[in-house]
């Protein structure tokens, strides 16, 4: 549907510049996959109350992308950096996931918590923040729980790949 077009297009573009951040194409994919943790979060507490799939929801569908990645980044920077230090990629991906848990929770729950007043609004106007912040707490909800478990499953799955191809190229 063309609701859909403005999500892959942001998702596309926070793509490539994690991409051209960490100058690699597999970590970025590691870090976009908790965009659809949070995608899935945010239609599934609109869709319980009973909210319509508007300009403000999808608003809000584009600052979970933005904050999924941001935490995402979080989990596999700490991992990388463990790599670096000469850690095995399950290692690494084990202590970027306990040192990066607590921050990760706290900014999470502060930006939901935020919103909340948005999703609880009255008066003129509410609908439209209804939308806006039952989604983004229903989408930091999907992310930081799902995401939590997944993204570094996908970060050891991604560096080992990127591993066996590097060492067939050698």
């Amino acid at each position: 549907e063309y609701w859909f077009a403005g999500i892959k297009v942001a998702a596309i573009i926070v793509f490539l510049v994690l991409s051209a951040q960490y100058e690699s194409w597999s970590l970025p994919g590691a870090v976009m996959t908790a965009v659809p943790f949070g995608i899935l979060g945010a239609l599934a507490t609109n869709w319980a109350r009973g909210l319509e799939n508007d300009v403000y929801f999808q608003i809000g569908l584009l600052v979970l992308i933005g904050l999924g990645a941001k935490n995402a980044v979080l989990r596999v920077t700490a991992a990388v950096e463990f790599r670096r230090e000469g850690k095995s990629i399950m290692d690494a991906t084990m202590l970027a996931g306990e040192q990066r848990l607590r921050p990760i929770i706290m900014t999470s729950l502060a930006f939901a918590f935020g919103c909340l007043p948005l999703a609880l609004a009255v008066g003129a106007g509410a609908n439209a923040r209804h939308s806006i912040g039952t989604g983004i707490i229903g989408g930091m909800i999907g992310e930081t729980t799902l995401a939590m478990l997944y993204v570094p499953l996908f970060f050891y799955i991604f560096d080992r790949l990127a591993e066996r191809r590097q060492n067939k190229v050698q």
